[in-house]
């Protein structure tokens, strides 16, 4: 077995690209030099390492020191999960150490972190050597398990860019006469759905939080809460709007009412390729024939939002923030830290120790939803156009959505009243 080289960092990245990879990539750089530190940038994540293949390059400050307002990632990135197998895990750690690394910082979501952990935890106790980690939470999902108000990196920029495409969509609709279903990326929780929505003032806003975590519900309940939505505003003599509904929502959806879609995926992860699945189809083909059994006649377009904001040059506070924590990164590893997430709170570096983001239950990183007690929350839920128990009182406002609707007031009652009761 090779003898390490003392003080040897290598970068990798994992999971989907998210504004201000670079941005870390060359900060981490930077103050690994300049302490006189050796650098490896690993291409493609985890993937090459797995089969034994050093395909890296040493990094310099001159080759990073502009690269931090650049989108996408000079290394590349991947989901390959080395911690499928034991085997894939041993040849990372083998190929590692073969390049001498004593020090890593892993740049991603949950799974990334997972899989640095699980590579320090293999050298340290099956061969008994130690590589220190660092994790950067990089994700456009903000669903890592950081404190309340706190984003992970590129969060802010795919929401601002996220927020331009829905802005432009409400002045089409407006213009046009007609609806927008916009399906926001972020797995398995809203708050990018919920940042775009409320920040372009959305029709309504709808995430996967807001329905019970114990029980799926059915993709009728879903197209209904949008018909209302569209009810509610010809209720109120506008023909137009833009739904923004988050891809978690179909996790949350009856398998057997997802039958027909045919169309899911899954990575290395084990996780629903959300992105792949063309989510706002299943809604416009379900809400077109929602529309036209009530005699509503309505275009409907949709747009799934996501691929455009991943790979954007960083917002100056995504620029700010990254350097920030690649800088804190390489300060943790430098003081003898590991195993850990980096962030920072009340402007001050706060690792979080790896254990305390780890699920009992998974053993994998938590992670996190919007909270739909927050001031956020209940503020975008105040602005956003959805029926709502008062709409159902007896009086001229459920009358008009009674003729909106081609009812009767009892027959909208008993036809939509159910939509408020989740």
């Amino acid at each position: 077995m090779p003898t390490l080289i003392q003080n040897t960092l290598a970068i990798v990245c994992g999971g989907g690209p998210a504004p201000g990879i670079n941005s870390v990539i060359s900060s981490v750089t930077i103050e690994a030099k300049k302490c006189g530190w050796e650098v490896f940038g690993i291409y493609d994540g985890f993937s090459h390492l797995a089969l034994g293949e050093k395909k890296v390059i040493p990094l310099t400050i001159d080759m990073v020191s502009r690269i931090h307002s650049d989108g996408g990632s000079i290394l590349r990135t991947s989901r390959f999960n080395p911690t499928k197998s034991d085997e894939s895990l041993r040849r990372v750690v083998d190929t590692l150490i073969e390049l001498g690394v004593t020090h890593l910082v892993s740049i991603g979501g949950d799974d990334t972190a997972y899989a640095a952990f699980r590579i320090a935890d293999y050298a340290k106790n099956s061969l008994g050597l130690t590589i220190s980690f660092a994790h950067v939470p990089k994700t456009i999902d903000n669903d890592l398990p950081l404190p309340e108000g706190i984003p992970t990196f590129g969060f802010e920029t795919a929401r601002a860019l996220g927020t331009q495409i829905v802005s432009n969509l409400m002045e089409d609709a407006k213009t046009t006469g007609r609806w927008f279903i916009a399906v926001a990326m972020g797995r398995v929780a809203g708050h990018l759905a919920l940042g775009i929505g409320k920040s372009a003032g959305a029709t309504m806003i709808m995430i996967p939080e807001e329905f019970p975590s114990d029980r799926k519900i059915p993709l009728s309940l879903v197209v209904d809460i949008i018909t209302g939505s569209i009810i509610k505003r010809l209720a109120a003599g506008r023909n137009y709007g833009v739904a923004v509904t988050a891809e978690g929502l179909i996790e949350k959806i009856r398998i057997e009412d997802l039958e027909a879609a045919d169309c899911v995926e899954y990575d290395d992860h084990g996780h629903i390729r959300y992105a792949e699945i063309n989510f706002s189809d299943v809604l416009k083909k379900e809400l077109l024939a929602n529309l036209n059994s009530l005699g509503i006649k309505m275009t409907v377009n949709n747009k799934e939002v996501g691929y455009e904001v991943r790979c954007a040059p960083p917002c100056a506070y995504d620029i700010e923030y990254t350097r920030n924590l690649g800088y804190s990164a390489m300060e943790f590893l430098r003081n003898g830290g590991s195993n850990a997430m980096i962030t920072i709170q009340n402007d001050r570096i706060v690792p979080i120790p790896f254990e305390d983001i780890m699920d009992p239950v998974t053993k994998k990183t938590q992670v996190r939803m919007v909270n739909t007690d927050s001031i956020q929350y209940r503020i975008a839920r105040e602005y956003t156009i959805r029926l709502e128990k008062r709409d159902f009182e007896p009086g001229i406002e459920l009358d008009k959505l009674a003729v909106a609707a081609k009812m009767t007031p009892e027959e909208f009652r008993k036809r939509f009243q159910y939509v408020t009761d989740y």
